[in-house]
């Protein structure tokens, strides 16, 4: 048997090649163990799965559809219109909820027949079929100060800010940015 060294390992030459392997597989489990240990960090840290429940959020999001929530992107980031957001329900704060942010402090949000308008100015809904909207009208809504104001993208099947009022700042734990299952659907949300 020849002795080699490289990378500062020494090696011995078998005619079985087995020893190099089991370096080799050594060395890659070392990565897989690390390269697990942060995956495992990153979710438990970064990002929570999250199962959605009910229809209020199609077509974006379906009834058992999991997605990813960024738990410390508002620590950098503003939330904003369009942002789907998870939260604690405001009227049982054991209860998380998926919806979509329409108003943000300062706005003020009206619907009409359906329609929704942000400080007077009608807001284009490209993600909502026809078929998904309803024909109601609620009158206008000032967002306070650390307040969303949200609704399900299924207009005709969300429990939303239409029934229970603003969402607290506080209330919000992070943005759904990942649907994983089911895996034909899998990428990132808009």
């Amino acid at each position: 048997m020849n002795a080699s060294v490289r990378d500062g390992l020494s090696v011995q030459a078998g005619n079985d090649g087995s020893h190099g392997f089991l370096v080799q597989l050594l060395s890659w489990s070392d990565q897989l163990l690390l390269g697990g240990t942060l995956v495992v960090i990153m979710i438990s840290f970064l990002y929570q799965p999250v199962v959605v429940e009910g229809v209020s959020m199609e077509p974006e999001l379906g009834h058992q559809e999991r997605v990813f929530v960024n738990k410390v992107i508002y620590n950098f980031k503003q939330i904003c219109r369009g942002d789907i957001i998870v939260f604690w329900y405001p009227r049982d704060p054991l209860r998380p909820f998926i919806k979509r942010v329409v108003g943000i402090p300062g706005d003020q949000v009206v619907i009409q027949r359906g329609r929704i308008f942000v400080n007077g100015e009608l807001l284009e809904e490209l993600n909502i079929p026809e078929d998904y909207g309803d024909h109601y009208s609620f009158p206008t809504v000032r967002v306070f100060p650390s307040t969303y104001y949200v609704l399900g993208d299924h207009r005709r099947a969300s429990n939303d800010s239409r029934s229970w009022g603003l969402v607290p700042r506080k209330n919000i734990y992070g943005r759904a940015v990942f649907r994983y299952w089911p895996l034909e659907k899998a990428g990132f949300l808009d």
